[in-house]
């Protein structure tokens, strides 16, 4: 038996790469994909990947019928608006939106200036990345989504707080690079490719809504955000910096990063000796799931650097959308997510 899924607003791109790999797993039967902009258009006029894979028409948001899961993609502020409607038409619901990430109303208003619609629930959904709460998502009935630079910042960090070998008294400082499908198919005034082509363009020093979702997730008070927008249309680069507690050494930090990537799928170390790719590059992961790391010690000085790459809307978004939707349900961690990238690309 397969389990029935549906997708609230899928005209986005985030919708469109959901959509793309649930029509491709095995145990899923895509249902309703809605979009009020698209009502009645076959979603591979909007999405045309998808081409001879589905004969879908977008569906009226009013009109979706129960399911078993149910997939929001909508934009930020939405989903909180109508989460008692949509649970009563599924089980289980996968939100790809903000609007559940934080556990306290407190922090939601002070990172997103605004109270939120529907406090009572924020405590009812699971964070939704695996690498951090596998464990809590097997049954559960409600994930959030995952800020794709909060992941790749929470994946750069992981192995060091794990392990505790950072100082976390000391500030730590990531910069991030961000392609331009995280400004989303709307797009703004700085997205457009006359303003956009060519640029490495820092547009938020600190203060980044994420910073609230690395702060929550691994308890590191003093971390501090910076996003620069580059010439690439997908991709997460997270580069940080941190200090490490002394006697820290390389075989340390080898055995915390070969310990994140023996234990979870889509982590990889990259740490060549030879070679172009020595170290993570977005190039590398986009279409796939996977989180690449790598890191650098000064041993003089107790400095590390820690780096992270991501398809943003892969790791970032959907597919660790889909990672959720299997651990939810019992099913192989990585089905449906097997996709290695290309190269050259």
């Amino acid at each position: 038996m397969t389990t029935s899924v549906s997708i609230i607003g899928g005209s986005g791109y985030g919708g469109g790469e959901l959509l793309r790999l649930l029509l491709g797993h095995p145990n899923v039967e895509v249902k309703q994909v809605t979009s009020r902009s698209h009502l009645g258009e076959y979603v591979y006029q909007v999405h045309p990947n998808l081409r001879k894979r589905t004969q879908l028409k977008f569906s009226d948001p009013a009109q979706v019928e129960p399911v078993d899961v149910l997939f929001l993609a909508l934009p930020h502020g939405e989903a909180q608006k109508r989460i008692d409607a949509y649970a009563a038409l599924a089980g289980k619901i996968i939100d790809l939106s903000a609007d559940f990430r934080l556990k306290s109303a407190a922090d939601y208003q002070k990172w997103y200036g605004e109270p939120h619609a529907a406090p009572g629930w924020l405590g009812k959904f699971v964070y939704g990345l695996p690498e951090l709460h596998r464990a809590e998502m097997a049954g559960a009935k409600y994930i959030s989504g995952v800020g794709c630079n909060a992941t790749a910042t929470n994946l750069a960090l992981l192995p060091l707080v794990k392990a505790g070998l950072i100082d976390l008294e000391q500030p730590i400082y990531v910069e991030i690079k961000v392609g331009s499908s995280e400004s989303g198919a709307e797009g703004n005034a700085g997205s457009h490719h006359a303003e956009r082509a060519n640029v490495i363009r820092t547009f938020s020093a600190f203060g980044h809504r994420h910073t609230a979702e690395v702060i929550q997730e691994l308890g590191v008070p003093n971390v501090s955000l910076t996003m620069t927008a580059v010439d690439l249309v997908r991709g997460v680069l997270a580069t940080a910096h941190a200090r490490v507690k002394p006697g820290v050494a390389n075989k340390d930090l080898w055995k915390a990063y070969r310990a994140a990537a023996n234990e979870n799928p889509f982590i990889r170390v990259v740490k060549e000796q030879r070679g172009i790719y020595r170290v993570p590059e977005p190039k590398i992961v986009a279409g796939s799931n996977y989180a690449d790391l790598g890191f650098e010690l000064d041993e003089s000085n107790g400095h590390v650097v820690s780096i992270c790459a991501i398809d943003n809307l892969m790791k970032g978004a959907s597919g660790t959308a889909v990672q959720c939707l299997n651990l939810m349900m019992g099913w192989e961690e990585t089905l449906g997510l097997e996709f290695a990238g290309l190269h050259p690309i």
